[in-house]
């Protein structure tokens, strides 16, 4: 396949832009590691980023997967990772472990023979072997926000000397649930400046305020081969025969995991099924409609100011005038009937400059008239590949895993004890039964799980700080009660009762200076972890 060249691409650069780079201009470190690797030339994106990532200055990269946008943060590592130091210095994080797997097979590629050793972890397997990676010296350290979290609260990992940080595809992890989990990360870098990177396919609002949060001053570049996807509206359509609109709603909503949104349909007829359909399924999702009463209409209007609504369903001339907190999409559930009207609909997104995205759901006919709409006012419309349930299971068993782990990290020991009492029927549950019922009931319960989990935000908030420096001023009372509200928030998103102690264990402002708090609850993980294996060695473990 032919590779688009930077001419041919849309490109935004920052307004202090460093020049393009080639093959031959890197240093030679970097030029041995292409050849191993076998790279010829540079793709576009590596051209245009690497100069920014070789002198150190935090950036953002918008790249779409296949770019060749690990080869930029990879080759880097090459003048600033020291083979002679044995300790983790470069922290990739990834959102599955298939990505993480697969970065650090190109790793493992580009630092042959240099001395400098790889390490993935991520979650679903066992811990030796990344143990074992760990304590042999890795200096690049690729996994799962979750499983890094794990390693660091098992103090098997220690961060002390960490030089350099790289979020790829940050807005896919936000989206699975991880930003908790790599708030509680970012509590174990060091002090002083860490060369931070960002990647990610899209910049929607929570992702920008994501690099606010760990970056410092960062530079913004982005490529697309059409149109830059970077602080501004996508206009997306999925093409849907009418009868499967609702369930093709349904898959959008999981795949896409909006911050928030509001639904438009042209009837208020429809506006009440899908509103049905939404809370069916479990979202948090309410409806507006003439038909309301005016109580009823108050108590909507109430959720949304108070940001305690995910999902409004609404008519054209229900939602005029309503704003909605974090407003990332926008779903046409059937176009509307004038051309002023999609442009009313798509604006209640993307304001002020944030990023925003559009969907239309459209049959045939509704396809047309929305190309003309696009060419009328000459947007770049774009065709999104509707999910399949398999790409729908796929996000939501990552997420629900991802979310499991966070829950499973929060308990107390006696907790734990008293969980690991079930482990010999929830593997009896997922092997019972014939081929139509296999593992339903554990099925059921995932689904129980996961129908909390939609009504909990894991995402950055507007209210955090707009870069490392302001946090470092904060002072330790506030930040130990940032941290307090947030984990009460947390649990009570769980409806789950834990001890202010095990809280406030929980809550280490820093990591130098709370070492002995990180020591008892390394200690504490750790008897709780011999507490359930002897319980499993004895028998007690299967008692129920």
């Amino acid at each position: 396949m032919i590779q688009p060249t930077v001419d041919t691409m849309a490109i935004s650069e920052p307004e202090n832009a460093l020049p393009r780079v080639t093959l031959e201009a890197l240093p030679e470190s970097v030029r041995a590691g292409c050849a191993r690797a076998g790279w010829q030339s540079l793709m576009p994106v590596q051209s245009l980023a690497l100069p920014y990532l070789l002198t150190g200055r935090d950036i953002m990269v918008q790249s779409r997967t296949g770019s060749g946008k690990t080869g930029c943060y990879l080759l880097p590592l090459l003048c600033s990772i020291s083979p002679e130091l044995k300790a983790p210095q470069a922290l990739v994080l990834t959102p599955t472990r298939e990505l993480a797997l697969q970065v650090a097979r190109e790793a493992v590629a580009i630092f042959t023979d240099t001395g400098i050793h790889t390490a993935a972890v991520y979650g679903g397997v066992g811990y030796k072997k990344q143990v074992e990676a760990l304590h042999e010296g890795a200096q690049l350290i690729v996994g799962t926000p979750g499983r890094v979290l794990d390693h660091l609260l098992r103090r098997t990992l220690d961060l002390g000397d960490l030089r350099e940080l790289v979020f790829d595809e940050a807005d896919r992890m936000l989206s699975i649930g991880f930003y908790p989990d790599m708030k509680e990360i970012q509590r174990y870098l060091p002090d002083g400046c860490i060369h931070t990177c960002l990647f990610s396919a899209t910049y929607p609002p929570h992702v920008l305020m994501l690099a606010r949060e760990f970056m410092t001053e960062p530079s913004l570049l982005s490529l697309s081969c059409k149109e830059v996807y970077v602080a501004e509206v996508q206009h997306l359509f999925c093409e849907v025969k009418p009868m499967d609109k609702d369930r093709a709603l349904v898959r959008l909503l999981e795949t896409e995991n909006p911050a928030s949104a509001i639904i438009f349909c042209n009837t208020k007829s429809n506006v009440h099924y899908v509103t049905g359909v939404l809370q069916g399924f479990g979202y948090n999702a309410d409806e507006l409609s003439a038909d309301l009463t005016q109580a009823r209409r108050e108590a909507v209007l109430e959720k949304i100011r108070k940001g305690r609504l995910q999902y409004l369903v609404a008519t054209d001339v229900a939602a005029r005038g309503i704003d909605i907190p974090r407003l990332s999409h926008v779903f046409l559930y059937e176009p509307p009937e004038d051309h002023e009207s999609y442009i009313h609909r798509a604006g209640r997104t993307g304001r002020a400059g944030a990023a925003g995205t559009v969907i239309s759901l459209v049959d045939v006919m509704q396809r047309m008239e929305l190309e003309r709409i696009a060419r009328h006012y000459k947007l770049a419309l774009r065709e999104l590949a509707l999910p399949t349930d398999e790409d729908v299971s796929r996000v939501a068993s990552t997420r629900i895993t991802a979310l499991l782990e966070s829950r499973f990290r929060m308990l107390t020991g006696l907790e734990r004890m008293r969980v690991a009492r079930y482990a010999h029927l929830a593997r009896e549950l997922a092997t019972q039964g014939d081929e139509d019922d296999n593992g339903l009931l554990l099925a059921m319960l995932l689904d129980a799980y996961h129908q909390k989990t939609l009504h909990m935000q894991c995402l950055p908030d507007n209210s955090g700080a707009s870069n490392r420096g302001e946090r470092r001023w904060r002072s330790r009372r506030s930040r130990k009660k940032e941290k307090s509200e947030s984990s009460v928030a947390c649990d009570n998103a769980f409806d789950c009762k834990i001890e202010q102690t095990d809280l406030h264990e929980e809550n280490v402002p820093s990591p130098r200076t709370s070492r002995h708090r990180r020591r008892r609850r390394s200690q504490h993980f750790n008897a709780a972890d011999a507490s359930i294996q002897e319980l499993q060695n004895s028998g007690t473990g299967r008692e129920s």
